[in-house]
């Protein structure tokens, strides 16, 4: 547990074995009581530890909630946004296993020669005694926010569009690596921020090596966190330790909104050697490098099949 967001006092030991995911699960209340009570130890400096993603998530979905994004990405084609964006949310799941820490270099996928960051924000999904995470209302969906973090979905563009011209994924163009942290904040905190519209007016920046790119408002969304976690539990069931991604926010979320907009690839792709650092209010601050990736063999194409439906003698 940490008892300041930015970095200038210390954490606190959970009891011994005990995981932020069992405090997600045993719900908010259990939570805060287990937080008070750490904060009676002694204090580890944040500067002396390596910091891990806040929560080892069981399942990650990815929404694109955010319109202007949308706009940008679409833009090359001429295109107004698709109505059925503005029909019911949509997400995709990714990858729990490569979800890497606030600090930690990430590496360029292999293959990729466009590699972007997305700026959001996640929601985590707790417990609450005696209901099930099954077909929720946007008000019982509520009562299931345990907390946030901040998120980047790294993506190989290049990787992503050859995919979604498939009309499927995206796949391998966003499963190498997923940026959580710096910290968990919890549900009650970030609670002054919440508009009459239940949108969380958090102020949401990015920049690369030192110079801003993008900068919205959290309350710029189209749905609220409790209507995606309804959306996701629809005929399914959501779980304790859940994260929802927000998707981009928009106004230079991503360098392909920005591509889009301006018809050329400035800024240009992610390069080893760059740092990426985004920073939500009330949340905290992320900063990866980017590093060099693996040089594998191309992928081979497919064959084509002569179509034979009886094998022969």
């Amino acid at each position: 547990m940490s008892t300041r967001h930015d970095g200038t006092a210390g954490l606190h030991e959970l009891p011994a074995r005990t995981t932020v995911l069992d405090l997600v699960r045993a719900g908010l209340p259990a939570a805060l009581e287990a937080g008070t009570a750490a904060l009676a130890g002694p204090a580890v400096p944040v500067g002396s530890v390596r910091l891990l993603p806040p929560l080892a998530a069981p399942t990650v979905r990815d929404f694109v909630a955010f319109e202007e994004h949308v706009e940008g990405m679409v833009a090359p084609s001429g295109e107004p946004v698709a109505p059925e964006w503005y029909q019911a949310p949509t997400f995709y799941f990714t990858n729990p296993y490569a979800l890497i820490g606030a600090f930690d270099d990430v590496a360029v996928p292999p293959g990729s020669r466009r590699f972007d960051f997305e700026l959001e924000v996640a929601v985590v999904v707790g417990s609450v005694d005696g209901v099930a995470g099954a077909s929720l209302t946007p008000a019982a969906a509520r009562e299931h926010v345990f907390g946030y973090t901040v998120l980047n979905d790294w993506s190989a563009r290049d990787l992503q569009f050859r995919e979604m011209a498939v009309k499927l994924g995206p796949a391998k163009g966003k499963d190498s690596a997923t940026t959580l942290g710096p910290w968990l904040v919890t549900a009650d905190e970030l609670e002054p921020y919440r508009d009459d519209e239940g949108f969380l007016a958090l102020d949401m920046r990015v920049s690369v090596n030192g110079v801003e790119v993008g900068q919205d408002l959290l309350s710029n969304m189209g749905w609220p966190f409790e209507e995606l976690i309804a959306y996701a539990s629809r005929g399914t069931e959501v779980r304790a330790g859940d994260v929802l991604g927000s998707g981009t926010c928009g106004n230079g979320g991503c360098l392909a909104e920005l591509w889009g907009r301006r018809g050329e690839q400035t800024p240009p792709p992610l390069r080893p050697g760059d740092v990426v650092e985004m920073t939500v209010e009330g949340i905290g601050t992320i900063r990866n490098r980017v590093v060099e990736g693996l040089e594998l063999p191309p992928v081979r194409p497919a064959r084509p099949r002569p179509r034979t439906r009886k094998r022969t003698a």
